[in-house]
């Protein structure tokens, strides 16, 4: 999978979500990629949800949002990581 500035969720199962943002986050940090969008879609809002509970206490993440209206809007999460860990 290659480190880029979007991960895109749909093609993970929920309960790969923890170990996958933990390993794609450290890998961007380590490539210099500080901004993340996470495309979990729109849906019911569950992996949303389970994204943001995550992101809420991870000590990489510096902060989140929705992403951009043109970007995904409330189907996507902007993460903000930390450069130093």
């Amino acid at each position: 999978m290659p480190i880029e500035d979007v991960l895109d969720l749909h093609t993970f199962q929920p309960k790969e979500v923890f170990n996958l943002l933990e390993d794609y986050f450290e890998a961007c940090i380590q490539n210099g990629i500080f901004s993340v969008r996470v495309i979990h879609g729109k849906g019911r809002g569950i992996l949303r949800q389970r994204v943001r509970s995550i992101l809420e206490r991870h000590p990489m993440v510096e902060w989140y949002g929705d992403a951009a209206l043109d970007s995904g809007g409330w189907g996507a999460t902007r993460v903000k990581l930390k450069s130093r860990i």
